[in-house]
């Protein structure tokens, strides 16, 4: 089923403005069209700006920022789980964004009602329900002053954002106003950016990465009356069909159309798991690269019928998926490494994603330590375990959910430091906690804001008291006891010499460390990591070559020390686990070894096993969590940390 071409109805306008749905369509080499098309500014990936935000925080994320196996496919906005200190939840919320400068640019009121109904279509675009959306808006416009014609376009934004709200049916309940939008001589182009934001049950969720090979994928578009409006009784039956298609799950990915058109639309939805697509013949240009604000492109559930799905429902079918990491129209073939390159590489020199010492591949052997058993010499029905938090501490309600779930008894225990006294008094209070307790972990964050002098610095201070020192020490050698430590956890662990060396103990400058990431900034994403030695009691419930997806999250988690101690680590079965690519063996690409970790190592123990520290939050794993990141993400070192004394 086709439709009119929308892009070529005469929009009443005036000739001079260059009316914004009569733009020429790319009549160049199609091939290169489509590439520059990806790198536009507001299509092109924003990867390096991105991974600088921690994005698992709370094990509550139900879309990662880039999903499929490659994480490569941006999803249609936030999703994520209600934060519950216990037990589970099935609810969840998503929240899109909707603007186009240029629209806005040549009419504030064309701009603000298609930001509008970008937003809505996103949150359907994503398993949301329509008649639960709610929106909230931003407005920002240059200095007014004296000029009437400046003065009417907030007023003229506003009407048009009033007037789709109308249309939907949907209501702002919030917004903003930044009236300032002017520096000397510039100014922001009209800015109402529409936010939607809705109530969702996680599992109806869906990502918009490509799923399946000979998938049908078809276009809805939005039908455009003579003055460029959406006719929204179409839209507003689209968008109630397509919702009842997800939540059937008759769909199973989809994504709109906005700035980069379907051209963009279909690549990035190729990209996240390399899988290609073929158009149909009679795919036009316009229908490749308008900008079509609103309209959803979707990928069909195995066996479904899009007539009898989209009844009804105005569609194009598009193409269909293939196995082949290409794109096909007509004549023309366009690899998708070259599209995400053109993608991803006109924001590289502001917000970089590679060190700049081009993409090392360099592998290593991968360690094998068969596994150990081993219990405690004193047994524990529910092990206690004593997890401290200090200034900048932010993961100790995963932590402590984690192990609560795997049937241990966690206590947080706050470290006060606005005083001498409070600092001595908080000593005194984790020493007698460490006592008392089988388990000592130490949880992820920033302490004290990493100062001074990077991570880590004040946890390791505070455990270098003689009472913390001494506590610590009894757990290891006289009670058998487990010691844990993630991310800044992990890195007191270095700072105290307990990894791995297994006491506390003063560092030498040649001793392993955790430093800066070799990119320079923080960096948030999933990782894979292979378990490379069954020494610990951590790892007692996985086997050696087991693969799990893992979130990282930090600045400082690149993991340095010489080939005397790196090969002696090895020999002792201490490097537990290492970053490895997509065949499962350790590598230092960047997109596999974020931080540049030597030996593309994780995570580390102490000769004996029963300390171990590593980079990957594992705590930060649950139901509908991560979904479009593939992958087993429960390693089950809380589990096993527990099984340990019982």
């Amino acid at each position: 089923m086709s439709l009119p071409n929308t892009a070529a109805v005469r929009v009443n306008c005036p000739e001079a403005s260059g009316c914004y749905f009569e733009r020429p369509v790319p009549g160049g080499d199609i091939a290169e069209d489509w590439l520059e098309n990806l790198s536009e500014l507001n299509v092109c990936s924003q990867r390096g700006l991105i991974e600088r935000f921690d994005s698992t925080i709370g094990a509550a994320t139900i879309l990662m920022p880039f999903g499929g196996k490659f994480q490569a496919t941006p999803p249609e906005g936030m999703a994520s789980k209600l934060p519950v200190l216990s037990g589970e939840t099935g609810t969840g919320t998503l929240m899109t964004y909707g603007y186009n400068p240029h629209l806005s640019e040549w009419s504030p009121f064309h701009g603000a009602v298609y930001a509008v109904t970008e937003a809505v279509a996103k949150v359907v675009a994503m398993g949301g329900d329509p008649a639960g959306i709610r929106l909230t808006l931003q407005e920002y416009f240059e200095k007014l002053g004296n000029d009437e014609t400046r003065w009417g376009k907030p007023f003229s934004a506003l009407l048009g954002a009033f007037w789709a709200q109308l249309q939907l049916g949907t209501a702002a309940i919030g917004g903003k106003d930044s009236m300032s939008g002017s520096f000397k001589d510039l100014n922001v182009p009209p800015t109402l950016v529409a936010f939607a934001v809705a109530p969702v049950k996680t599992g109806l969720v869906i990502s918009p990465e490509f799923k399946n090979h000979g998938s049908r994928v078809i276009l809805a578009p939005i039908a455009r009356n003579a003055s460029g409006m959406p006719d929204f009784a179409a839209v507003n039956n689209t968008f109630r069909v397509v919702a009842n298609l997800i939540a059937a799950k008759k769909v199973i990915s989809a994504k709109t159309v906005h700035a980069g058109g379907v051209a963009a639309a279909v690549s990035t939805m190729a990209f996240g798991n390399r899988i290609g697509f073929v158009f149909l013949p009679g795919i036009t240009r316009e229908t490749l690269f308008r900008p079509d604000h609103g309209a959803i492109v979707m990928e069909m559930a195995p066996g479904e019928n899009p007539t009898v799905a989209l009844s009804g429902v105005e569609h194009i079918l598009l193409g269909v998926t293939q196995p082949a990491p290409v794109i096909s129209f007509g004549d023309v073939s366009i690899s998708l490494d070259a599209a995400r390159k053109a993608w991803e590489t006109p924001l590289e020199k502001v917000f970089p994603t590679e060190t700049g010492e081009g993409s090392k591949t360099v592998t290593f052997k991968a360690f094998n330590r068969p596994a150990v058993e081993s219990r405690a010499r004193i047994a524990a029905a529910r092990p206690r375990i004593i997890i401290p938090v200090f200034p900048g501490t932010n993961c100790e309600y995963d932590s402590a959910r984690a192990f609560a779930e795997a049937g241990g008894m966690p206590e947080t225990l706050i470290i006060r430091n606005l005083s001498a006294r409070d600092i001595e008094e908080s000593v005194d209070a984790l020493a007698k906690a460490v006592e008392g307790s089988q388990i000592l972990m130490l949880p992820g964050g920033f302490s004290a804001g990493d100062e001074p002098d990077g991570s880590g610095k004040f946890i390791a201070a505070l455990f270098h008291s003689p009472k913390l020192t001494h506590a610590v020490m009894r757990l290891l050698n006289e009670r058998d006891g487990l010691i844990l430590g993630i991310c800044n956890g992990f890195q007191a662990l270095i700072k105290l010499g307990l990894l791995p060396y297994g006491e506390i103990r003063p560092l030498v400058s040649d001793s392993p460390t955790l430093t800066f990431n070799s990119i320079g900034r923080h960096i948030s994403r999933m990782v894979e990591t292979r378990v490379a030695s069954g020494l610990s009691p951590w790892l007692s419930l996985v086997r050696t070559g087991d693969v799990h997806t893992v979130a990282v999250s930090h600045g400082e988690g690149r993991f340095v020390a010489n080939s005397a101690h790196l090969e002696r680590m090895a020999a002792n079965g201490q490097i537990a686990t290492q970053y490895v690519n997509s065949d499962g063996n350790p590598s230092m690409e960047i997109a596999v070894n974020p931080n540049g970790s030597d030996w593309a190592i994780e995570g580390l123990t102490s000769p004996d096993g029963r300390i171990f520290g590593k980079m990957g939050h594992s705590e930060r794993r649950g139901r509908h969590v991560a979904i479009n990141v593939p992958g087993e993400k429960n390693q089950r070192i809380f589990e096993a940390g527990v099984r340990y004394f019982q």
